[in-house]
């Protein structure tokens, strides 16, 4: 797919009227969806139009969802806002954008050296993630929902070698949430933009390197054009959570069977997305190599291990934090990793590794 066509959502002007309150028409409500993303961006903007889409499908028409990319009524780290105060009923973005708000909300997305997406759903359903996640962002009047998963995201594209840690010193590098707090603790300069941005930053000079989501959406974006270094693993992001807020008197104001709705088009496409990811990363990546010429790499042990140092101290500062419910949302995230992290060395990470060593048959 070529980049160009990712572009011109995130070059549309904003609009500089608030919208008009839900319509209700007929027992029809119409909703605005505003994104974080380009139209039909391989990965998240293709995931928004299909919780759009299946939120119509499951309400029986009674909500019906249009998707406004980022730029055509916000820009796409103001679709926070917007819901909150009311100008969108609701939005599809990540939780890593919204570190302003409040720290405790990044350990909802993603967290260096923490869950996959499996492990994340798990927190939420089943360790008392949910709750949590209900009353951080009660605070800003928004019902929050997971509604997919990128999977393991990628260390980053990068212009040159990186040999060691020292190496990651001074770089000027786009990443957002925890991960970017890990990258500062490296001596790294973190740069929060968007994936359109990445690319333009890259190409002048201005970033010598950055992480986005995945092959499958990087390509799209067309980084490979600027930097060929892909690097692995992506230990600050080994999963990253897609989410849905919407405005929380407009939820509120549902009847159950519509409340239900909503909550199960989220839930219903977790591992849809998650699932898409994983192939189309696959795919994408074989594609990069062969036919772009990129150079997939790992870090350097010693590299892993600093990220590794630096990640614990932003989980320390998390548990210090000033705010009680930071600290009570970081002592679940861990208490949850530490379980079932232990499990997996002899569940799936055990499954995995004798998988490994006789791919091929």
């Amino acid at each position: 797919m070529e980049r160009r066509k990712f572009l011109k959502a995130g070059a549309l002007g904003v609009a500089t009227t608030a919208l008009a309150s839900p319509a209700v028409a007929q027992g029809k409500r119409q909703w605005k969806m505003v994104t974080a993303w380009p139209k039909n961006l391989p990965g998240p903007g293709v995931a928004a139009q299909n919780l759009a889409d299946r939120i119509g499908t499951l309400s029986g028409g009674r909500i019906e969802v249009k998707l406004y990319a980022a730029g055509e009524i916000v820009p796409g780290r103001g679709v926070f806002d917007a819901v909150s105060e009311g100008t969108a009923e609701m939005y599809h973005a990540v939780p890593a954008y919204w570190g302003s708000k409040s720290k405790g909300i990044l350990l909802f997305g993603s967290q260096p050296f923490g869950l996959r997406a499996d492990e994340q759903f798990g927190w939420l359903y089943h360790g008392g993630g949910q709750a949590l996640y209900d009353e951080m962002y009660g605070r800003f009047g928004i019902k929050p929902f997971l509604c997919g998963n990128s999977g393991p995201q990628w260390g980053g594209w990068f212009r040159n070698d990186i040999n060691s840690a020292e190496d990651l010193k001074g770089l000027k590098f786009r990443t957002t949430g925890l991960a970017s707090e890990m990258a500062t603790k490296l001596g790294m300069a973190a740069e929060a933009m968007s994936g359109p941005a990445m690319f333009q930053a890259l190409q002048t000079g201005a970033l010598d390197a950055g992480e986005f989501i995945g092959p499958w959406t990087d390509s799209a974006l067309g980084y490979y054009q600027v930097a060929k270094n892909y690097y692995w693993p992506g230990v600050g992001e080994p999963s990253s959570a897609e989410e849905c807020g919407v405005n929380g008197d407009v939820y509120n104001e549902l009847p159950d069977d519509l409340k239900q709705a909503v909550s199960f088009a989220c839930e219903s496409l977790y591992n849809p997305v998650w699932t898409e990811y994983t192939t189309k990363h696959a795919l994408s990546l074989k594609k990069l190599v062969e036919e772009h010429g990129v150079m997939v790499k790992m870090f350097p042990e010693d590299v892993i291990k600093a990220m590794g140092k630096a990640a614990g101290e932003v989980i320390d500062e998390l548990r210090q934090d000033d705010d009680e419910l930071v600290k009570r949302i970081t002592e679940s995230f861990v208490a949850y990793r530490d379980s079932v992290g232990g499990y997996m060395t002899y569940a799936d990470n055990g499954q995995m590794n004798a998988r490994a060593g006789i791919m091929g048959y």
